[in-house]
């Protein structure tokens, strides 16, 4: 079947910077999209009270899981179906995106399903009273229906990133969380709703986008059976980015933990400059989403030459964006923790990790770029072992030794700074070694 009069045209050969930033800025927007719904949400249900407010962040820390297993799945999408548009097969570029549909349909059911089921236990366990357990379970009930939507679109994604098609999923994505946005204050205060209100605004954004998605699928293709060996041969690849996620989870989690133990100032610094950090990373993000779809179509194409220059390119890009994250940092130092927190003890230790901050942001914006790379590359199974040494070996030993010996936050993000440096070390000499650089539809 012929692409629709909208697609893009097949992939050019040069990666230039305007090629990067074309991949990248709606990539951007559509990585902001949904964190800036959370926080009209926030705000919205944060007038109802405090217990409404604690009951939508128990619910959202449950849901959360459902968007992490969305972006592994965008992510390994994209490389493979970016490999078969570069080799200028588009129908077997559409054709990951089938599969990956319904590997996306499975798993939203189940984790519905588990939702409902579980979401009185689960919410009790996170909760500190039974009153925002009760609230946060109502809540989650209904949202959890959200579930199939949300990794129908986190497919969607990948398969348009990988045949360089960004615009579709910028106008899908702002769309259903532009509607969200509406209907939310007015199913919850008009309509008298209240926190039940949020939760359907929250489905009816993710069924949509996850809808829209699926009808931009069959007007690509009428191919719509599942095939088991493509399921099979992307869950090994799922498989490898979620044991290189759980090793990450790993990491933030611990730092938290160990930093909550040097008193109620400490995490509260620690956690003011840690979403930063994060943010920082959303934005850096969509660098690695544009090196995914360009490496992939390179390599698919037989180009080792042009994936290589894409590298190069891509790594400059992420490190210079970090730069300009870094300086900005830099110069609110003494300004941008008093936005978070008016408590002196607090901003007194955000100056202790706020170096550690700026100065790791350089490298960070490096690893992203580079892991962007080798996603596009397939190389995954190198990343998840990277990840995984980096954590046992750098990151986890650190922060327990900061919390025996008293080192208080800086020793926190020293460890955090083992962390990073010891995947940019890794993933460096990758990028000069020719091992990830293997061409053809697939590795």
């Amino acid at each position: 079947m012929s692409p629709p009069a909208d697609a893009p045209a097949p992939p050019q050969r040069t990666a230039t910077a305007r090629r990067i930033a074309g991949l990248a800025l709606p990539a951007l927007v559509v990585l902001a999209a949904e964190p800036l719904y959370v926080l009209v949400d926030t705000a919205v249900v944060g007038h109802l009270g405090a217990v409404p407010l604690a009951a939508v962040a128990i619910g959202g820390t449950v849901m959360s899981v459902a968007a992490w297993f969305g972006t592994l799945m965008a992510y390994g999408t994209t490389g493979r179906a970016a490999r078969r548009f570069g080799a200028g097969d588009r129908t077997a570029a559409v054709a990951e995106g089938v599969q990956a549909s319904w590997m996306a349909l499975a798993a939203g059911v189940l984790l519905a399903l588990l939702g409902l089921a579980g979401a009185g236990p689960l919410t009790s366990l996170l909760a500190g009273d039974p009153e925002t357990a009760e609230a946060a379970a109502g809540w989650l009930r209904i949202a959890a229906l959200g579930a199939p939507g949300l990794l129908l679109a986190a497919a969607g994604n990948g398969w348009m990133r990988g045949v360089q098609d960004t615009r579709r999923p910028l106008w899908i994505v702002l769309g259903a969380n532009v509607l969200s946005a509406i209907l939310c204050p007015v199913l919850v205060y008009p309509a008298g709703l209240g926190l039940t209100g949020s939760a359907i605004a929250n489905v009816t954004a993710q069924s949509l986008g996850g809808a829209l998605f699926l009808a931009a699928l069959v007007r690509e293709t009428r191919a719509l059976r599942p095939v088991p060996s493509i399921i099979v041969s992307q869950l090994v690849l799922g498989r490898d980015l979620l044991i290189r996620g759980a090793a990450f989870q790993a990491c933030f989690l611990s730092a938290t933990a160990v930093a909550a133990r040097f008193g109620v100032a400490a995490v509260g610094a620690h956690q003011i400059v840690l979403q930063l950090w994060f943010f920082a990373a959303l934005a850096l993000d969509a660098v690695a989403i544009a090196a995914q779809s360009l490496v992939g179509a390179s390599l698919g194409a037989g180009d080792d030459r042009e994936a290589r220059d894409v590298a190069r390119r891509v790594t400059l890009a992420g490190g210079v964006s970090a730069l300009a994250f870094a300086a900005l940092a830099a110069a609110g130092a003494a300004v941008v923790p008093g936005w978070f927190s008016d408590d002196p003890a607090v901003h007194e230790q955000a100056a202790v990790i706020w170096p550690w901050f700026v100065a790791l942001l350089p490298f960070a914006g490096v690893v992203y770029a580079l892991d962007g790379v080798f996603i596009g590359a397939g190389d995954v199974a190198f990343l998840r072992t990277v990840t995984v040494l980096s954590a046992l070996l750098g990151f986890l030993p650190a922060i327990w030794l900061a919390y025996a010996f008293d080192l208080g936050l800086g020793g926190v993000w020293a460890g955090l700074g083992l962390f990073t440096l010891g995947r940019f070390v890794s993933l460096m000499w990758r990028w000069r070694s020719p091992y990830w650089v293997v061409t053809g539809v697939t590795r």
